[in-house]
């Protein structure tokens, strides 16, 4: 078992920057594959980047502005958000898995969750 909290979630304009942290309440070392998800009203949750046996995968909508890392401890995991939209207002969650199967964004994959921090961009 791991506990998450995400952390981090703020309101910012258009165009500005965001760092989410996801501390987890053990060494996450052992687990195969950590991520972070979004989830806005009316939509459902999507993956946005992950790490998965030390590679990065990205979604498109997010490649080049959003930048996945973990600390050296492997206890917090981060999201770096450039150059936000309105767009990505959403709900951001933290998620990780043992699980070796499936893909690296497929939520259906993922056994524990945070309970999510909100990011809300105005234009």
């Amino acid at each position: 078992q791991v506990q998450l909290v995400e952390s981090g979630g703020a309101s910012v304009q258009a165009g500005g920057s965001l760092r989410l942290s996801c501390t987890a309440s053990r060494y996450t070392g052992s687990l195969y594959r950590m991520a972070w998800f979004r989830q806005a009203p009316g939509q459902e949750r999507e993956g946005l980047a992950c790490i998965e046996n030390g590679n990065r995968v990205y979604r498109d909508s997010v490649t080049g502005r959003f930048t996945i890392s973990q600390d050296v401890t492997k206890t917090t995991l981060y999201l770096q958000m450039n150059s936000l939209k309105s767009e990505d207002t959403a709900m951001y969650y933290c998620a990780a898995t043992s699980n070796r199967g499936g893909t690296c964004l497929g939520r259906v994959w993922y056994s524990y969750w945070g309970q999510g921090t909100q990011v809300t961009v105005s234009s």
